[in-house]
């Protein structure tokens, strides 16, 4: 009979074989924790591996994801389909198995893991979404949406400023069926932590109101046997396992030590290690026997095949229900979604509002939130400033709650975000001012990379925030998130842009956007149908000379559209015809079809300016060489937004000057 230790020794094995193949990776990770993930995936998670997408599945998360080849062995081993080719091709070009693992590549893998801390994040918002669609769809005695996450975490995941902000939310949003299994084995790619991580992890958990089980011989499969079941007993607090591991472990000269962790053991360490570990089969060769022990495709079907059952009668039971969820989790919109949007973004340009764009986004959360039940929006602590609670929003910790106060924790509150994205049937939006992106970047970037469709709200934009000075004015902070692939930032002029910017953030499925939103009020500007059409394209013309050809053009955003609208009337009254873009989402405009693109941006028309209260050096590839940027080039500055304006050149006056120097 198959022992543990051989189903845990087949992953040692294929760690081992695919890091040394690569010649690059982490093998001490996979080794080490090989007994803990034999016990959970055979003994506790609820999966199937030839439905990867199964609703009620348990999410298991490695955050710790440089051990990637210990989450590749495990859905190789159970049925999965990642052929054995796919670990042989461990780390190579357009394989399914990179060097961190990946959503959008890998069947079986929930979230993209790499930036340490981020996975527990990410779990956080799984086990959230957990707790908030339960409570929407069970009913007594349906229990249709009933599983739990798991994670995997290292000192490095919690060394991270991040694991203190959502391991805090999670305790104080007692998320019970949240288990986290701490690998303490001492080591981390400089060496021994003791130097540098000195910290009383299991006081600390406990400070956040976890569950804590201590001492676990990570190495002792009934040990961690009894942990889980304890863990999965109690459903009031989110649990941390705490394992002491040996990384590395099997290879005799380097267990224990850091030369495990972060590159290849090497031939005669693996030959070594194979003696040790008595496997005696070649490199990538698991016997029969062994797979029949890891096989969970029959379990995994009848495990499905039950909630199928159970679902059934729900949806007897309550057939409104039932609709709603398949179509949630199914990620499609309301059928009447896009009239009515639409109807919404209408009646905008009709009525012609002067407001502040982040009131304009209330305003359309107003609009679209009862359209949308999935919608679960938050704010790091500026609900009141950033304007992201609508007439709908309740408190996430209710029953029915759809608003998530997390605090001042903006790069917990993103990276959760998108494992509410992730974990389906939720559309989740956050919120702060665009300056204190900089706290979230990194998880806005991997909300792009994974990616998972989140919808990031920022306000304030810009020097217009006014006297809160230059630690609050952000300057870089468009350029910035521009540079992201996947990314969609719109940054609207007034509430008819604000409108049409949700509605397409939204309708982006599986992708996230940036919406950027101004503190001041901004004017509404005059369209036709076909100019509220062209919104979606990223740019379009707003104004154009009528009755003579424009000898420059105009490009703005947000509040500097009405200061390039200004400028073109007051041009026009000295006889220089001017054409004025508003490009809300350049992004969007650079993925337009090349005769659009050249019907707004004409290329004989080489006299471009550009005008946005940023960052001047962005706008370069839209102005060429011969045009000129109205922006910034340094930070803000205290006072009032109308005198900042006039401070730093945001004047008509100097647009004007500006157009007339590159028609030259």
């Amino acid at each position: 009979m198959t022992t543990r230790r051989e189903l845990a020794n087949a992953v040692r094995a294929l760690a081992m074989d695919a890091v040394e193949a690569a010649n690059s990776g982490h093998p001490g990770m996979p080794m080490g924790m090989a007994d803990i993930a034999e016990v959970l995936w055979n003994d506790h998670l609820k999966f199937n591996p030839t439905n990867p997408k199964w609703p009620n599945r348990d999410r298991f998360v490695l955050s710790n994801g440089h051990g990637s080849m210990l989450q590749y062995a495990l859905l190789h081993l159970t049925g999965y389909d990642l052929p054995m080719d796919q670990l042989k091709r461990f780390r190579q070009l357009h394989s399914k198995t990179a060097g961190h693992p990946e959503a959008s590549e890998t069947p079986g893998v929930e979230t993209t893991t790499g930036p340490l801390g981020q996975g527990l994040a990410n779990s956080v918002g799984f086990a959230l979404a957990e707790k908030v669609l339960a409570a929407h769809f069970n009913r007594p005695g349906h229990a249709i949406v009933d599983h739990h996450t798991y994670v995997f975490v290292g000192d490095g995941c919690l060394m991270e400023g991040i694991s203190h902000e959502v391991a805090s939310l999670a305790g104080t949003w007692k998320l019970g069926k949240l288990i986290a299994v701490y690998d303490d084995n001492n080591i981390s790619i400089d060496g021994e932590v003791e130097g540098w991580f000195t910290d009383d992890t299991p006081k600390r958990f406990e400070a956040y109101g976890w569950n804590v089980i201590r001492g676990v011989d990570g190495h002792d499969s009934e040990a961690v046997k009894k942990a889980f079941a304890a863990a999965t007993a109690q459903s009031d607090k989110p649990t941390l396992i705490c394992c002491k591991t040996i990384i590395g472990f099997g290879a005799p000269h380097k267990q224990g030590k850091e030369e495990s962790h972060g590159a290849a053991l090497g031939k005669a360490e693996v030959a070594a290690a194979r003696d040790v570990l008595d496997w005696r089969y070649a490199p990538f060769d698991i016997p029969a026997e062994i797979y029949a022990g890891w096989d969970k495709k029959k379990v995994g079907a009848e495990r499905e095949q039950q909630w199928n059952d159970a679902f059934a009668k729900y949806e007897a039971a309550y057939p409104e229900l039932a609709a709603e969820f398949r179509r949630r989790t199914a990620g499609e919109l309301p059928a009447d979604w896009a009239s009515k949007s639409q109807a919404y973004v209408d009646k905008m340009q009709a009525e012609g509002p002067d407001v502040a764009s982040r009131k304009a986004s209330q305003m359309t959360l107003d609009a679209f939130g009862p359209l949308l039940p999935e919608l679960v929006g938050g704010s790091a602590d500026l609900a009141g400033s950033n304007l992201t609670m609508w007439k709908g929003s309740k408190n996430i910790t209710g029953p029915d709650g759809n608003y998530v106060h997390y605090g001042v924790r903006e790069f917990g509150m993103t990276a959760i975000a998108s494992g509410l994205a992730l974990h389906g049937g939720l559309l989740p939006y956050d919120g702060t001012f665009l300056v204190f992106s900089d706290y979230a970047r990194n998880a806005v970037r991997m909300s792009c990379l994974i990616p998972s469709h989140v919808v990031h709200v920022y306000t304030h934009d810009s020097i217009g925030l006014g006297e809160d000075g230059p630690t609050h004015q952000p300057i870089e902070h468009l350029g910035s998130l521009r540079l992201i692939p996947n990314n969609r930032v719109w940054r609207p002029c007034d509430a008819v842009e604000s409108a049409v910017s949700w509605k397409v953030a939204i309708e982006r499925k599986g992708a996230p956007s940036c919406l950027i939103f101004s503190r001041q009020t901004l004017k509404h500007q005059q369209r036709t149908a076909q100019q509220v059409a062209d919104i979606t394209r990223g740019a379009y013309v707003l104004s154009d000379p009528a009755d003579t050809k424009f000898k420059a053009i105009l490009i703005a955003t947000g509040s500097e559209v009405e200061l390039a609208m200004e400028a073109a009337r007051t041009l026009a009254q000295q006889n220089v015809p001017v054409r004025v873009v508003s490009m809300p989402c350049t992004e969007e405009f650079d993925a337009q079809p090349l005769e659009y693109r050249e019907a707004i941006l004409p290329s004989w028309c080489r006299a471009r300016v550009a005008v946005e209260a940023a960052s001047v050096d962005f706008w370069g590839k839209y102005v060429g060489l011969d045009g000129a940027v109205v922006g910034m080039t340094t930070f803000g500055a205290s006072a009032p937004a109308p005198a900042l304006f006039e401070n730093f050149a945001f004047t008509v006056a100097h647009v004007v000057d500006s157009v007339k120097r590159v028609i030259g």
